[in-house]
């Protein structure tokens, strides 16, 4: 892609680091494929006195090694080169040379090196503290591990812990920058191309210049010759140990099994023994626990419900995994007609409901109401009173009832005349004393409900994201 799209809050930070009258440390770390070095990579243009190092898996000796040579031409020391030095000595040379500006120091996948040596956060901790904090230097430690990056720079046993002045967790782009990516696309469009590719912008970038989304998933997933039709197994064969039951677990949720119980019923195995494998995968933002917004206590809640929260793991685990052994064959056109007969109401009509709730946030924050969310989720309890979005004004006590409709026909008076029977017993459970409606469909509304909504200002139509 040739052009730098959102990002807008992490540059900034980025910025205001740099910019800071003393050195910073910034650890910035994400999943595989979310777009690290690219933000490194656009941050450093505008700060050519830089040295940017991209560990490998090779050994500690071996980095260093690699390490001292980009130093040694970056000072202009070709004794260096050849010198027998450890990595303190290297640093030293590094904060002595002189520039006209701030030196930004970046090593990226940084834990590859500290899992070879589990001694090396504490080397780092040497340079930093004995050299760079008082050297005028941003040093940016980036990876791409979530779980070791964590266990080396942010976690309390860490060497480095207390001694980073930001960090930032990358996480996938939002859905309301996806024109952007694929101008001239309908809103329909870019939420299928949203549902699949999930926000990380290398598969965003796998998937520009396709017109049809299912030709696409045949040519970029389904092909076993494709890198996305393995990257569930390369996401995680570095993160945990036990792949076969990470896999199970979250197949489990995939095909709808979203309690506890059920899951545990589904893959055979008592639900105490799910702890580690649930928190580990929260832990990685794969997968999230639910529970109704209107629970005053959510870690306690017992109506907790589990979600796979990354959309191209949700699909490749719920139209992929279970067919492999059809593609293998080559019966691609067979899967392909199962996510056909599948894609929307199953699953892409789910991926709307979660925009939906995002934008009420952006919708607050722009004045929308004359009151502010601080609350924003669904509420079920029995399968009768489901509701898409449940927003909660604790301060005023306002309520804010929605429907989030993925269709192709307009919606009537009938939705909203649904959410008005819900309405008391969610007043109740709120103690909301003022209730509004907002409905989201992607096909429009009925002139009837048109109507009712230009005359009655509690109620809100949304057609577009």
């Amino acid at each position: 892609m040739d052009k730098f799209i959102n990002r807008i809050q992490e540059m900034k930070t980025l910025e205001e680091q740099y910019n800071m009258p003393s050195s910073s440390m910034v650890i910035l770390y994400g999943r595989r494929r979310v777009g690290k070095t690219s933000l490194i990579c656009e941050f450093l243009r505008k700060h050519s006195d830089n040295i940017y190092f991209l560990a490998t898996e090779e050994s500690e000796a071996l980095n260093l090694k690699a390490f001292k040579e980009q130093v040694s031409e970056y000072i202009g020391n070709d004794l260096l080169r050849s010198a027998n030095v450890d990595w303190l000595t290297v640093f030293k040379l590094l904060t002595e040379h002189k520039t006209q500006t701030k030196k930004v120091i970046v090593i990226d996948e940084f834990q590859y090196i500290g899992e070879d040596n589990n001694a090396f956060p504490s080397i780092m901790q040497k340079v930093w503290d004995t050299l760079l904090k008082d050297a005028n230097i941003m040093l940016i430690l980036c990876g791409s591990l979530i779980t070791l990056m964590k266990r080396q720079t942010l976690d309390y046993g860490s060497p480095l812990y207390g001694r980073r002045t930001a960090q930032i967790k990358l996480k996938q782009i939002p859905f309301k920058y996806y024109g952007e990516f694929m101008e001239g696309k309908s809103n329909n469009e870019l939420l299928q191309f949203y549902a699949v590719t999930g926000g990380v912008p290398k598969y965003i970038e796998s998937f520009l210049g396709i017109e049809d989304l299912y030709a696409g998933i045949e040519k970029r997933i389904l092909n076993t010759q494709s890198y996305l039709y393995e990257e569930p197994y390369f996401l995680l064969q570095k993160e945990v140990s036990e792949i076969g039951s990470y896999f199970s677990l979250i197949k489990a949720i995939a095909m709808g099994n979203r309690k506890l119980s059920e899951i545990a019923a589904n893959i055979e195995v008592k639900q105490t023994s799910l702890t580690k494998y649930l928190k580990t995968l929260i832990d990685l933002d794969l997968i999230e626990r639910e529970v109704p917004v209107t629970e005053s206590n959510p870690e306690k809640s017992k109506s907790g419900l589990y979600k796979i929260k990354d959309n191209f793991i949700a699909f490749w685990f719920k139209f992929v995994y279970p067919y492999r052994a059809y593609l293998e064959k080559g019966e691609t056109q067979f899967v392909l007609s199962k996510i056909k007969k599948g894609f929307i109401q199953n699953f892409a009509s789910y991926v709307y409901e979660d925009v939906c709730r995002e934008r009420m946030w952006e919708l607050s924050a722009n004045n929308f109401w004359n009151y502010h969310l601080d609350r924003v989720g669904r509420y079920w309890g029995s399968k009768a009173d489901e509701t898409d979005i449940v927003a909660i004004d604790s301060v005023g006590k306002n309520l804010v009832l929605g429907e989030c409709k993925y269709s192709t026909s307009a919606k009537g008076l009938s939705v909203l005349h649904g959410l008005q029977e819900r309405a008391e017993s969610l007043q109740t459970l709120t103690g909301a004393e003022n209730v509004e409606y907002i409905i989201f469909n992607t096909a429009g509304f009925s002139q009837g409900l048109k109507d009712e909504a230009e005359k009655n200002p509690s109620v809100k139509l949304v057609d577009k994201l």
